[in-house]
């Protein structure tokens, strides 16, 4: 029996490939925003927790999503630690664009799907394949390409915390995606509404030490991140994941860092060494290598 597609059908399938194209996009210029508004990491992160977090709120609660009972005492338990890991992951890699450079950063932060797999062994019990293995042994190599071969904008080589401070951030975004799993259930807008309203809370006070940029240039820079790069960047990514097969959407995510490295290349003078590209290609090569069953 023959199935045929229906032009609806093609145009709803290109219709999510742009848009998760769009978010992989909008993702690698996420560094050049947290550099350009001048904010420390802390205050950055609170920013696109309040201002993504109120705008998700509005878009569940006009779809309705927001009704009472609509979580269990455990659901919100794990929805809420997600949060603090997911938080913490972007203060270590907001942290780390200014020690190392936006694309050795981003470059290094893409172990984090290596990373998901080790955790999973080590807290679901769930088999390491050989695959596995000999994979993350290549980007890990790769990582220490990239501190010995990397420079910044100043010619000098690239400080060892940033690429550790980066390393971090892909474990913890590791660990919250272990939890999203646990959570695929609930409606990913609104878990990440609820991420990034723990995420508010829990930054506020490290307002008193870290403040929010006093220019209005600076919290403009801010209100972007929180508005496009947080709430309008996951209406396309959860609009859009599940319409695509999974190789597309693993092959599309590495539009993110290329699109990282062509920024730091071209609006901050990042000269990309040959240990440095070895290294970069290594990470990306492991993380988007097919994965076998052994």
């Amino acid at each position: 029996m023959t199935t045929t597609t229906t032009p609806e059908a093609e145009v709803l399938d290109r219709t999510a490939l742009l848009r998760w194209t769009t978010a992989m996009a909008l993702s690698g210029t996420i560094g050049a925003v947290v550099l350009e508004s001048g904010a420390q990491a802390p205050a950055v992160a609170f920013a696109r927790c309040l201002v993504g977090g109120v705008l998700l709120a509005i878009w569940c609660a006009a779809r309705g999503w927001l009704r009472p009972a609509v979580l269990s005492g455990r659901d919100l338990g794990l929805a809420a630690l997600g949060g603090v890991l997911l938080v913490g992951n972007w203060v270590l890699l907001f942290a780390s664009y200014a020690l190392s450079s936006i694309s050795v950063s981003t470059v290094v932060y893409h172990t984090q799907p290596l990373l998901l797999v080790g955790l999973a062994a080590v807290l679901l019990r769930e088999k390491v394949t050989r695959s596995h293995l000999g994979r993350a042994a290549v980007a890990f190599g790769g990582v220490v390409l990239i501190s010995l071969g990397a420079h910044g904008t100043d010619g000098q080589p690239v400080n060892a915390g940033g690429v550790a401070l980066a390393l971090g951030a892909a474990v913890l975004y590791a660990g919250a995606s272990l939890i999203a799993k646990q959570l695929s259930h609930v409606r990913p807008h609104l878990l990440a509404a609820i991420q990034l309203g723990v995420g508010t809370v829990l930054l506020a006070p490290a307002l008193a030490f870290t403040p929010l940029p006093a220019d209005p240039r600076g919290l403009l820079w801010l209100a972007l991140l929180g508005a496009v790069h947080t709430a309008v960047m996951y209406v396309l990514m959860y609009s859009s994941i599940g319409r695509l097969p999974t190789t597309t959407v693993a092959l599309l995510s590495y539009v993110y860092p290329v699109v990282a490295v062509i920024v730091d290349v071209l609006a901050y003078g990042h000269r990309v060494s040959v240990v440095e590209g070895a290294g970069m290609l290594a990470v990306l090569a492991a993380a988007m290598a097919p994965t076998r069953k052994r």
